[in-house]
């Protein structure tokens, strides 16, 4: 005679990893920065907090790992189509999928900054970014080799113009910019100071 019972099986390696990452996403996304902790995460996953700390030291460093999965979901790369303007709105349509991390980083970096005074934003932009390629920068070194825009007209402050709007409208509506919004930023503002005069 046999009998069954239910066991719950207990998540190891990467699929509690990744169990971890998600929960501490929904924490962040639910709670902020400054209520997250490795408790409730946790809780939230199953598991302990001794096996959480084993993996990040830190919340801080729970929640950058947490971050960098998300973003990983949304590659930014965008396939060369031979047209400045498609692949420009193909990044900004890309880049909605991450507005929501934009929000969250926000609140990591207001956090953090208020905690420790000598810790820097662009110390923790560059911890969230790490090894990341800049595809906003493939698309216009694409576009000058056809010799859609001139190189000389892309200065520091214009390459990243597009992804500075974006980042404004994240942080200051909480939600990714519309289609029309994006349209507009392409062609009533980047392309007319890039193209070829």
């Amino acid at each position: 005679m046999s009998t069954s019972c239910s066991v719950k099986m207990r998540r190891r390696g990467a699929e509690l990893e990744l169990a971890i990452l998600e929960a501490a996403w929904a924490e962040l996304v639910e709670s902020g920065y400054a209520r997250l902790t490795m408790e409730n995460v946790a809780s939230r996953t199953g598991t302990s907090r001794p096996v959480l700390a084993r993996r990040w030291d830190s919340k801080y460093s729970l929640a950058i790992a947490a971050l960098r999965h998300q973003r990983e979901k949304y590659p930014l790369q965008v396939t060369e189509c031979g047209d400045l303007r498609t692949e420009l709105l193909d990044f900004l349509e890309r880049a909605c999928g991450r507005a929501s991390l934009i929000t969250v980083f926000f609140s990591l970096l207001t956090n953090e900054y208020s905690q420790d005074p000598a810790s820097s934003p662009q110390a923790l932009r560059d911890t969230l970014i790490k090894g990341e390629d800049n595809a906003l920068s493939s698309i216009l070194q694409r576009a000058v080799e056809r010799g859609e825009i001139d190189a000389q007209k892309l200065v520091p402050e214009v390459k990243t113009l597009l992804s500075d709007l974006f980042r404004h409208h994240a942080i200051m509506t909480l939600s990714a910019p519309p289609s029309t919004l994006r349209e507009t930023w392409v062609d009533t503002i980047f392309l007319p100071l890039v193209r070829n005069t």
